[in-house]
């Protein structure tokens, strides 16, 4: 599988984080780079401190761009198992379900 193709800076569709995804012990890992300040307001329930926390963690390829791993999503302060499809060489669909079957997605933008 392209285990490269997702490394890089993406943001998310409200342009208020930027994450970064690079290689962390023989996985991927996504670790927050950047937030706007309403981002970082809503995060404070999950984690004091949204820049430089880690939302995807554990990540590997399961197949051609498909992705698994960890999902923690700080303003609802759960982990989740989360699920990457590329969807073209500049964006990325990440999804995971909580609490039963409430299941959130975003598409994330590659940044060049």
């Amino acid at each position: 599988p392209p285990t490269t193709s997702l490394l890089g800076r993406w943001v998310n569709p409200d342009r208020s984080v930027i994450m970064i995804i690079e290689p962390c012990g023989g996985k991927l890992c996504g670790t927050v780079q950047w937030a706007s300040a309403k981002a970082k307001a809503d995060a404070r329930w999950g984690t004091p401190q949204l820049v430089g926390a880690q939302l995807l963690t554990g990540v590997k390829p399961v197949f051609d761009s498909r992705w698994q791993g960890k999902l923690f999503v700080p303003d609802e302060n759960v982990q989740t198992n989360a699920r990457l499809d590329m969807i073209g060489p500049k964006q990325v669909k990440v999804s995971g379900c909580y609490i039963g079957n409430i299941c959130k997605w975003q598409v994330w933008t590659r940044m060049e």
